[in-house]
């Protein structure tokens, strides 16, 4: 329990209202986060709006607590610990995701959204599958 207990007290608070609003208005592509992909179940899922824009990537939602979760983006969708590792040398790492009500992240400047299709949630840790959307 306490691999799930612990993320969540030491997770950072949920970005405001207002950071999340900014993310979406500026926003190039949305996507939606779905509990019923193939790799989620009730510990590993995500479920809410997502915002992609070319500074920064914002969600709202939630996603099931765990440790070590990364942001990727990739060129293909896939919703399995299997596709996962297959097409993992063809996606982008973004960045940690560390609060599970939402969160903001910075875009890397190197990185092109064009080049991609979907965003993926992934627990490096335990390299289990959380969730993933398309966005074009």
């Amino acid at each position: 329990m306490g691999v799930y207990s612990l993320p969540i007290m030491m997770a950072p608070p949920a970005p405001t209202q207002t950071a999340l609003s900014e993310v979406a208005n500026q926003a190039k592509f949305t996507a939606q986060f779905k509990k019923d992909l193939k790799g989620s179940d009730f510990l590993h899922f995500g479920e809410g709006d997502v915002f992609l824009g070319e500074s920064q990537i914002g969600f709202e939602g939630r996603l099931a607590p765990g440790p070590d979760y990364r942001l990727y983006l990739s060129p293909t969708f896939v919703e399995t610990e299997a596709e996962f590792e297959q097409h993992k040398s063809s996606m982008k790492y973004i960045a940690p995701v560390s609060s599970f009500n939402g969160f903001v992240v910075d875009m890397p400047q190197s990185v092109n959204l064009e080049e991609f299709t979907t965003i993926i949630i992934w627990c490096e840790s335990f390299g289990e599958f959380i969730t993933a959307a398309t966005y074009r």
